[in-house]
């Protein structure tokens, strides 16, 4: 039978609306990762760690930003897909008077969103994609997956919290939490970085927001971290880029129906209220609010300043988890921290005129890896600590070498002594089975150098890691 022109014309209509129903219904299927831990361990996890988050970040009190960012999050969390939302979990949505562009959720729904993220967005669904991915990260559960496929026996559950915000507070999170030795410095990894792009992506079309925007603002906190020389935002510490993000991120909308349009009109209005805040603290400044507050806590061995006895010729083990193993002199301490483990004489380590000093002896602790590359892996943790010791400062080339049967890099270091003077230091590095940066270094004053050469080749003959490879 022959087709008129408007038969055509309706066989056409009707082809392409079919093709554009297959778009719409074309978005990424998104696999759960392996997860050993309940959603009710999520939101244990969650729970604890945002008391602490609430303890030492500055927490806007506004009641109309406080409301405002809780209609934000209600909004995506009725978008997100059903299967996914668990009943226990506990949605919350903080904001905090923080300057850094950043936004982080815990396991088990709690949210923190700094004021920065809102400084630094043109729009509202620049915020509202941000926010999405995070969401996405609690809906597919990737804190405790990440903790799943961690092999490090220091990771603890109540560890997970202080793990995803990391930096001063997430030690604070960890202490505060009795999480204990090795908080290890989770990243999460690309592919978890891609799903919550996506999912987020899909989210947001659903609630009402373009989604080409969350690549906008991936740019420009991309933009922000090469501006401010390598240091950049703090999101982009644990959220690193998958590559073709934007690309990606457009793709996912083509494939995507925008719902009716979410009303905007607040945005530009809460803009005003935190411009008419007081200024934001940087990270810095509550690192070192929250250092300076910690100050009678710290554990001393001795007096630091005071003389130092020669290391005993007798040794002990000393062990992290199921890590590593070392002997160390018998006549010096242990000290944990929320991610390392110090071993130091007597006046090697304690307070002094209100600040904390570490002169003498030996530190063993792990750290994110930023590379698989152990030289850029170690350069980067480097740089990390150089933004609070200006003065450290490379003393020689690095040598490779065997560390418990493992590539290792040594790095020659020198600081200014808070004793006066100069410091040795000595890093180690290698990468741990799971990736994780495995270090130990050494310090000592220059003028006491020679009588600690000889027990430092000792210990760092000693170490034996013991992590499953």
């Amino acid at each position: 039978m022959a087709l008129t022109s408007r038969s055509v014309r309706a066989a056409a209509l009707m082809v392409v609306s079919c093709l554009v129903a297959t778009a719409g219904s074309a978005q990424t299927a998104i696999k759960l990762a392996k997860n050993k831990y309940t959603p009710e361990q999520d939101v244990q996890i969650g729970r604890e760690g945002a008391a602490e988050i609430r303890k030492q970040y500055p927490i806007i009190q506004d009641e109309k930003v406080a409301a405002y960012l809780k209609m934000l999050g209600d909004r995506l969390v009725a978008a997100a897909p059903a299967e996914l939302k668990k009943p226990v979990y506990e949605y919350s949505f903080t904001p905090v008077n923080l300057r850094e562009i950043n936004a982080f959720a815990l396991p088990g729904g709690p949210m923190f969103v700094h004021r920065g993220m809102f400084a630094a967005a043109a729009a509202e669904a620049e915020v509202v994609g941000v926010m999405a991915h995070e969401l996405s990260h609690v809906l597919l559960r990737h804190g405790t997956a990440n903790a799943t496929k961690a092999s490090n026996p220091w990771l603890q559950i109540g560890q997970i919290a202080g793990a995803m915000v990391g930096g001063a507070a997430g030690g604070a999170i960890a202490q505060g939490s009795q999480m204990g030795l090795g908080s290890l410095l989770l990243r999460y990894s690309r592919d978890f970085e891609k799903q919550a792009d996506l999912l987020g992506a899909q989210i947001m079309a659903k609630a009402g927001y373009d989604p080409r925007a969350l690549g906008r603002m991936f740019e420009t906190i991309e933009k922000e971290s090469k501006g401010s020389g390598g240091g950049g935002p703090e999101w982009m510490s644990s959220h690193p880029n998958p590559g073709n993000r934007t690309a990606y991120i457009n793709k996912e909308a083509e494939a995507l129906t925008i719902a009716g349009r979410a009303d905007d009109s607040q945005f530009m209005p809460i803009k005003t209220t935190f411009a008419g805040m007081p200024a934001a603290l940087t990270m810095a400044e509550l690192a070192k609010r929250s250092s300076e507050g910690a100050g009678t806590s710290v554990q001393s061995v001795g007096t630091p300043g005071q003389p130092v006895p020669r290391p005993s010729a007798q040794f002990q083990a000393v062990s992290g988890g199921k890590v590593f193993q070392a002997q160390v002199p018998s006549n010096w301490t242990s000290l944990s921290t929320s991610n390392a483990l110090r071993v130091v004489p007597e006046n090697g380590f304690g307070q002094l005129k209100g600040e904390t000093v570490f002169s003498h002896g030996i530190e063993f602790g792990i750290a994110q890896a930023g590379s698989r590359d152990l030289r850029e892996a170690t350069i980067a943790w480097l740089k990390a600590v150089a933004q609070s010791n200006p003065d450290l400062k490379l003393a020689g080339q690095q040598q490779q070498l065997k560390l418990s049967q493992r590539a290792a890099l040594r790095t020659p270091l020198t600081n200014a002594s808070q004793l006066g003077g100069q410091e040795l230091i000595s890093l180690t590095t290698t990468f741990l089975a799971d990736g994780t940066l495995f270090y130990y270094l050494t310090i000592v004053p220059e003028k006491d150098a020679a009588n600690f050469q000889e027990t430092f080749t000792r210990i760092g003959e000693s170490i034996q890691l013991t992590d499953a490879r």
